[in-house]
């Protein structure tokens, strides 16, 4: 008996060591956002938690939409020999040539965020974002918000960029056949530069403007400030466009936006670093996890409430 119960305990402490040694892993998070980006740090987040639960070594890397300097961070995780890769896609395209690198060294890249099928990518965790803009201008139709006729101005952070690429082609799918027309202008990734660039775009422009659809968090959770500077009251122009900042929480309950687009920002990378690790275990993921909900006053309270830490 008491054999056996040395054993047991021996059995336990092998089985605890190894434990520990599968959880040793290094993981990489790279995103093309700016650390100055309120919702980025809701991703990152994600990705610390994940790090804390599961006892791995997760690096995290912004590049704020410098593609060089992105690129280059997947390829210093490639040469450390890193156990997984996670990245957003900062251009359509942009990624091909060092996914492929990854594939070529059998380590798992996982796309999070911003899709680009074109690279080679093991799986995607995050929204669709061309049925998000096709979601953002069937609302503003729906709600008749927008007509035959109509203009609307859609101001983002980095034009080019996956995400507003394809934002725009659902967006356009929508409106086109409607002889809708819009103007897509560049707000920059700096907050207060965005404010000047969105006043004064509807100082000159307020007039001509049926709806807004802000194709990005920080340009959506500016309405109000350029709102209030320029003299607009909530609902002047009707708003729909991204929603993962406390900023646009509270703008859709005070009714500057309409609805907003939930991502599921912490959930995503938490996710897309777990099936990094299940592919790193030789477990192919084989599939995408779609995330996010539009939503509106009735509903902001909850997403307000996660993203205050309640």
């Amino acid at each position: 008996m008491k054999r056996a119960s040395t054993w047991v305990a021996g059995a336990l402490l092998l089985g605890a060591t190894t434990v520990a040694q599968a959880q040793d892993k290094t993981f990489f998070w790279v995103s093309h956002g700016s650390p100055a980006d309120p919702v980025w740090t809701y991703f990152l987040d994600g990705a610390k938690q994940w790090g804390e639960d599961t006892g791995n070594d997760v690096k995290t890397s912004f590049h704020s939409g410098d593609v060089p300097s992105h690129q280059e961070a997947i390829r210093a995780a490639i040469a450390s020999g890193a156990d997984g890769v996670v990245t957003s896609s900062p251009d359509p395209g942009s990624l091909v040539e060092v996914a492929k690198e990854a594939n070529e060294a059998g380590i798992p890249i996982i796309n999070m965020n911003t899709p680009d099928p074109s690279a080679s990518f093991d799986a995607y965790v995050g929204g669709d974002l061309v049925v998000y803009g096709t979601s953002w201008a069937q609302y503003l139709v729906d709600n008749e918000l927008v007509k035959s006729g109509d203009f609307v101005w859609m101001p983002v952070e980095v034009p080019g960029a996956t995400y507003g690429v394809q934002e725009e082609e659902g967006i356009a799918s929508v409106f086109e056949p409607l002889d809708i027309t819009w103007e897509v202008t560049d707000a920059t990734l700096d907050q207060g530069e965005i404010i000047t660039r969105m006043s004064d775009y509807l100082t000159a422009n307020a007039s001509k403007v049926d709806a807004i659809i802000g194709l990005g968090d920080l340009v959506t959770g500016s309405i109000k400030r350029v709102f209030d500077q320029v003299g607009l009251k909530p609902g002047d122009i009707p708003v729909v466009g991204w929603g993962n900042s406390l900023d646009t929480t509270q703008e859709v309950l005070s009714g500057y936006v309409n609805a907003a687009q939930w991502q599921d920002p912490q959930a995503t990378s938490y996710i897309a670093l777990s099936i990094a690790a299940m592919a790193s275990s030789g477990i192919p993921p084989g599939f995408d996890v779609i995330t996010g909900a539009l939503y509106e006053k009735d509903t902001a309270q909850i997403y307000d409430d996660v993203l205050s830490g309640k």
